[in-house]
């Protein structure tokens, strides 16, 4: 079933619990796929008669090691071209998502290992995202939500959602990127659910303040749940 369907599902159901540890429902996946759940449910049940999901009536759905390994080969060529795409052509790294849904593919393998070559191995996507190696290996280090993150926590921003683009150039503008170290002010929303989509770049609620090194930003309440900060070691 090797199709650009198949791998958009495997790869929703992968994002799903990159950064959180709760299952993918199949309403939480038609919602995320943009899909009619008789639809969803119905290649759910192809996919876990391929032996790439598991699967329980109305259950939540999760990866088998193959179909593990099936998303994470795919989401490593989409970052590894979303890299590239930055470094070698200057995208800006709210551009970069469509043209690498499209790309990821087109690319065959032997082009695709070029590009992580003269790319130096990158172990990380423009959004801070790991990319996996070619086993399908990945590193994170200890990371909260920076609407879980209390005021006065510093930490290094990990990771930026690259679902709302207009979200990304408010986060830029701040002057917050991917490896910055932060300290967070406040408002903090200590509730805020760990898988909940980013809103617009506008938002609603409070906007989250934050400290880079003798400046305070502000950025939109969107960027609760889209910006992810390295942990406290000691908590």
């Amino acid at each position: 079933m090797a199709s650009p369907a198949v791998d958009d599902y495997l790869k929703t159901i992968y994002h799903h619990t990159e950064w959180q540890d709760d299952r993918i429902t199949p309403s939480q996946l038609a919602g995320e796929l943009g899909l009619a759940p008789s639809s969803v449910t119905e290649m759910v049940q192809k996919l876990a008669a391929q032996g790439l999901v598991t699967h329980r009536p109305y259950g939540p759905v999760s990866l088998s090691a193959e179909g593990e390994r099936r998303a994470a080969a795919i989401i490593r060529r989409h970052r590894l071209i979303e890299t590239w795409l930055v470094r070698e052509f200057g995208y800006a790294w709210d551009e970069v998502h469509d043209e690498a849904e499209v790309l990821e593919h087109a690319l065959s393998d032997r082009l695709l290992e070029g590009i992580d070559e003269r790319l130096g191995r990158p172990r990380f996507d423009p959004h801070g995202d790991a990319i996996p190696d070619a086993a399908g290996h990945v590193h994170r280090e200890p990371f909260v939500l920076l609407g879980r993150a209390p005021a006065g926590h510093v930490g290094r921003v990990l990771r930026v959602s690259d679902r709302d683009p207009e979200l990304l150039r408010a986060v830029e503008s701040a002057g917050v990127a991917v490896g910055a170290t932060v300290t967070v002010i406040g408002p903090t929303h200590p509730e805020a659910p760990l898988d909940a989509p980013a809103a617009s770049g506008g938002g609603v609620g409070n906007a989250a303040a934050l400290r880079i090194g003798a400046a305070e930003v502000s950025l939109p309440p969107a960027a609760a749940t889209a910006v992810w900060l390295s942990a406290d070691p000691e908590a």
